[in-house]
């Protein structure tokens, strides 16, 4: 496929996820129950010793995180790879403290930054699953000294909790500036807010990456919780995942675990000064190791594919879901992904996530951290079950661990161990198929007033559509065998009839009716 193709594809699929997606504002949950199928087929992984076969390809990453770590001046790195519900290898390379010369370990401890935002998402979302606030609620109305801002234009929306998540409140991009007020105390960080916000934008217009408005989404967990958002963080989501060695201030870390931060300067490295917890801390507070955090990622992979059963986690496993959403999507260059790639790729931000999708249809969703003194990437890729993590101690080293992650990756992929789920075939879809074999051999219309739907023959004439079939099957010869099915979803599939002579490619698919009917079909020689 030529790459101007794949640019104007992935353009044209900007275009309409941006349609569909920056309007979307969720209600508050009323959690009646709905109607569900209990036949539903979930999509399964065809490799058998899937695991053991990843893990031993996996044996050697620790050399890679531990060429970036010499070559790009780390002083320590961590690194965990994560296959469905489960830490299946990690390791680390380096000291999380140069004077002590603490080794690093999947218990070392690492601020992680920004990758906190997405905790912070999830604890708003968490409220709002307990009816206690609806995104579409304007922020003023939790905290009313946003009432007093002064938009850019007379039409500007007010921002609501939904563009705080999403980073469209119109704040401006605040690297590094937000990350030095880490230790901001409640009442300064009201005086902040009470001065007044300048605007880059009006809200709701365009993403812009807001440190400030995720300090803003902890304040509104503090009041609408009725405690500080760090314990609610805590209590809500950390306790119920096991992650017990998550930290929100260093000085309650063990000093062996403890990771403290460099910079590289002057060809050396430079102590940064550790920041104490505070008011700016929903936005990059967290300090966790690879071990604790892996069960974080697990439980995002776990929203995946969509079944029946229980949900048992701190959110639903729909919310989850709503959480990798990209909002706001655009097109992107990520010249390291999986090594040197020059296909753009679709890229939004979800609720303290971003995500992105390649031209192959792979769908990334992650986050990177930084801060003085400490770097950190994670990613995670739903549709195969796969995630991977690197925590640094290094002056915003979040790209040197997320091309450390994309190695391992590319590596995976290299060995054919990166396959997404397959889907199943629904029993409709599988009787249809068999049907659909009979039609084109028969053109019975008793079987054709069964499976037919009312719009068939009035597209296409009975007689029309019985000359292109026709046409189609007659260069092949004799039937010698019929290929299975191949599903694109519940409703639609193609399979491959082979003759003597060559092989056609049958496409069909079913209408929305409580009895699904065959409402187009096709035929393409192969």
């Amino acid at each position: 496929m030529r790459k101007d193709h794949i640019t104007l594809t992935l353009a044209l699929a900007v275009m309409t996820l941006g349609c569909n997606d920056s309007v979307k504002k969720l209600p508050i949950q009323d959690n009646e129950p709905i109607n569900f199928s209990k036949s539903q087929k979930i999509p399964e992984f065809p490799e058998t010793e899937r695991i053991e076969k990843i893990q031993e390809t996996l044996s050697n990453t620790g050399t890679v995180f531990e060429e970036f770590a010499k070559k790009n001046h780390l002083p320590g790195i961590a690194f965990g790879i994560v296959v469905d519900h489960a830490l299946v290898h990690s390791g680390g390379y380096g000291t999380v403290n140069l004077t002590s010369q603490h080794p690093v370990t999947d218990q070392s401890l690492f601020r992680i930054a920004s990758m906190t935002k997405s905790f912070t998402a999830m604890a708003i979302l968490k409220l709002w699953e307990n009816g206690m606030l609806s995104l579409a609620d304007p922020a003023a109305k939790i905290i009313p000294e946003l009432a007093k801002l002064t938009y850019l234009t007379e039409d500007a929306t007010p921002i609501t909790i939904n563009n705080l998540l999403t980073m469209t409140a119109g704040f401006p991009e605040d690297n590094p500036w937000g990350d030095r007020y880490l230790d901001m105390s409640d009442e300064d960080f009201m005086k902040l807010l009470g001065e007044g916000i300048s605007f880059s934008t009006v809200p709701s217009h365009q993403y812009e990456y807001s440190n400030l408005g995720y300090g803003i989404l902890g304040n509104i967990i503090t009041r609408v919780s009725g405690m500080p958002y760090q314990q609610y963080i805590t209590k809500s989501i950390l306790e119920p995942l096991g992650m017990n060695n998550t930290y929100w201030e260093y000085s309650d870390v063990p000093d062996e675990l403890l990771a403290l931060g460099y910079r590289w300067e002057d060809e050396q490295w430079k102590e940064e000064p550790m920041l104490h917890d505070g008011a700016f801390g929903a936005m990059g507070g967290l300090i966790t190791s690879i071990e604790d955090f892996s069960k974080y990622v697990s439980f995002h992979l776990s929203a995946w594919p969509e079944r029946n059963g229980e949900d048992t986690g701190p959110v639903t496993r729909s919310t989850l879901r709503e959480m990798q959403r990209m909002n706001n999507p655009g097109l992107s260059m990520e010249k390291w992904r999986f090594g040197d790639n020059s296909f753009p790729v679709i890229r939004g931000y979800g609720f303290g996530l971003v995500a992105m999708k390649d031209h192959r249809d792979i769908m990334e969703v992650g986050h990177n951290g930084g801060l003085p003194g400490f770097g950190s990437s994670y990613l995670f890729y739903p549709e195969y079950g796969i995630g991977i993590m690197a925590f640094c101690n290094l002056t915003y080293a979040g790209g040197t661990a997320k091309r450390a992650n994309y190695e391992i990756i590319k590596a995976l992929i290299e060995q054919e161990l990166f396959k997404p789920r397959v889907l199943q075939i629904s029993d409709i879809l599988a009787q249809r198929k068999e049907q659909v074999v009979e039609l084109i051999k028969s053109w019975d219309p008793a079987l054709e007033k069964e499976i037919l739907a009312k719009n068939f023959f009035m597209d296409r004439s009975r007689e029309d559509r019985m000359e292109d079939a026709g046409k189609a099957f007659t260069s092949l010869g004799e039937i010698v065998s019929i290929e299975p099915l191949i599903p694109e979803n519940q409703l639609r599939g193609s399979f491959i009839m082979k003759g003597t002579r060559g092989s056609v490619e049958v496409f069909f698919t079913l209408t929305p009716e409580s009895t699904p009917r065959v409402q187009w079909l096709s035929f393409h020689p192969k």
